[in-house]
């Protein structure tokens, strides 16, 4: 297949497996950037972005990129405590006043960001799509609810709420909405494509996702994996004909910080790479100390649902490397999202990574697993 862009000298293994991805792994449009010792390494594009027409992905295509949008929100966390703006451990009250009732009053921004809060679901049916998109209505649900759990004692992955939990709080201390501030204080400065809320001016360049076959049935939509992954069916879950839902210019145009994300792979490996050493000689987003409390893991383990252990571990708002979720150490810092998207920096070696596609594939997806073990290979793991 053949694709654009390039890859320096000593870096030619991850172009091969780039190659490799629409050749024998299915891949139909994607991207691929890789900073190393905060200098950009390789940056190949290729195959077709939407399939409906064939327009091709182009140098700088932005696509769905899912739950990657939750690194986005850590990585603004983080860098409000480092400015001493936020305390991860305090409670989130303290910021938040009217967050502070029905057993909710000690919990922290940082229970939130490793999945631990009790509150993995908007439990209140009556909200409309509309009210999520307008943020109020949904933050005020989130007010009143009761933790499932003890705060802090069990873990279950908050799908969509970890954004509006944490969104909040970086919204009363900055004025802003995340999406908003993330602009603000990151993406704006460093040129990046990646958003959380898309300009509307920007959808008609977007990748358009299409979905792999053979994903297996969906569970009793009343579970709670369901209600979690689809905050209770208010947003669609896959379909063929438009996964997740997450074609639609309404949702990708509005503020979900927990799944919302939209990124080109440069704008997500420019994040990583700025966050973990800096860029081109300029300096780094994120102390060595703020990520070695980042990389501290804080969650691991069975869910309080009874979900099987699958060797995932979670730090404040990021995954780490491991079984579950392999990166390159014990550094690394990052956010997959559905279907095969992968953004994370590691400051041990400089290195940002961001893969984006728009073919959606879930179990057996060996696309960034590839990648990965190139990566290592190139930057001596």
């Amino acid at each position: 297949m053949e694709h654009s862009g390039w890859a320096d000298e000593g870096f030619g293994a991850v172009a091969d497996e780039f190659a490799r991805n629409f050749t024998e792994r299915g891949d139909l449009g994607a991207a691929v950037t890789v900073f190393a010792g905060g200098r950009k390494v390789v940056d190949l594009w290729g195959g077709i972005a939407d399939q409906r027409t064939g327009r091709a992905w182009e140098e700088g295509t932005a696509a769905p990129v899912f739950s990657a949008a939750k690194g986005i929100v850590g990585i603004c966390a983080h860098l409000l405590a480092q400015q001493g703006r936020l305390d991860l451990d305090a409670p989130m009250a303290d910021y938040w006043p009217e967050f502070g009732q029905r057993g909710k009053e000690k919990i922290t921004t940082r229970m939130v960001l490793a999945h631990r809060a009790g509150l993995p679901a908007v439990d209140d049916r009556t909200l409309t799509f509309e009210d999520l998109a307008a943020w109020t209505p949904v933050i005020k649900a989130l007010e009143e609810q009761e933790p499932l759990w003890e705060p802090g004692t069990a873990l279950e992955y908050h799908g969509f709420t970890l954004g509006w939990l944490v969104g909040e709080v970086i919204r009363r201390i900055t004025g802003l909405t995340p999406g908003a501030y993330f602009r603000a204080a990151v993406a704006d400065e460093l040129g990046l494509r990646t958003w959380i809320g898309v300009p509307e001016a920007e959808l008609p360049s977007l990748a358009r996702l299409v979905e792999a076959g053979g994903r297996p049935a969906l569970p009793d939509p009343e579970t709670l994996i369901m209600r979690i992954l689809t905050t209770n069916g208010l947003v669609p879950f896959p379909g063929l004909d438009d996964p997740h839902g997450y074609n639609s210019p309404a949702l990708l145009t509005a503020e979900f910080p927990g799944t919302g994300g939209v990124s080109s792979a440069r704008g997500l490996a420019t994040l990583y790479a700025a966050a973990a050493h800096g860029v081109d000689g300029g300096p780094r987003l994120l102390s060595p100390e703020t990520v070695t409390d980042a990389v501290r893991e804080q969650s691991a383990g069975a869910s309080w649902s009874g979900f099987p252990d699958l060797g995932a571990r979670w730090g404040s708002g990021f995954h780490l490397d491991s079984a579950r979720h392999p990166l390159l150490g014990p550094r690394s810092f990052g956010h997959d999202g559905s279907g095969g998207q992968l953004a994370f920096g590691d400051d041990e070696y400089g290195v940002g990574f961001g893969y984006v596609t728009n073919r959606m594939i879930g179990h057996g997806d060996a696309r960034t697993a590839s990648l990965l073990m190139a990566v290592r290979g190139c930057v001596g793991r």
